[in-house]
């Protein structure tokens, strides 16, 4: 099913059930911020890490 399909059937719906897709929407969001926030979290990890391990090979062989 579209995207304009699933918006077209909105006006048949009860409110309860607008509701409750409405809830899903923001439920997926939030999923999806939460999932970027982690991963963006990770890759300044990683990029921490990798500078930490730089400055200890410097360090070794000079």
């Amino acid at each position: 099913m579209s995207a304009s399909e699933i918006i077209a059937e909105l006006p048949n719906l009860d409110h309860q059930q607008r509701r409750a897709i409405a809830l899903r929407l923001f439920e997926l969001e939030n999923e999806a911020q939460l999932l970027a926030d982690t991963d963006r979290r990770a890759n300044e990890n990683f990029l921490l890490l990798d500078a930490l391990e730089d400055e200890d090979a410097r360090n070794k062989s000079g």
